[in-house]
């Protein structure tokens, strides 16, 4: 089973205080729930980590090198038109 992290904790320093404070009345949970916890099957999870984990590379060997030079060429127009 894959490791648990706590949720990410608020920056800024009042909210970071409720949430704390929120956590130690019991009022919200420390951890996100489980998969089980939630009512799902750890099969089924177990099966859809699995195949999500094939999808790129399954992608990438199907296409051409022609193929993915150009989505690569598209990605990188967006990042650079993001930036200026």
């Amino acid at each position: 089973m894959s490791h648990m992290m706590p949720p990410k904790r608020p920056r800024d320093p009042n909210q970071l205080a409720k949430s704390i404070i929120d956590i130690a009345t019991g009022q919200k949970p420390d951890r996100d729930p489980t998969p089980e916890e939630l009512g799902k099957s750890a099969k089924a999870v177990a099966r859809g980590k699995a195949g999500g984990a094939k999808g790129g590379p399954a992608r990438a060997a199907s296409l051409t090198a022609e193929q993915r030079a150009e989505i690569a060429r598209v990605a990188a127009q967006t990042r650079w038109k993001k930036s200026t």
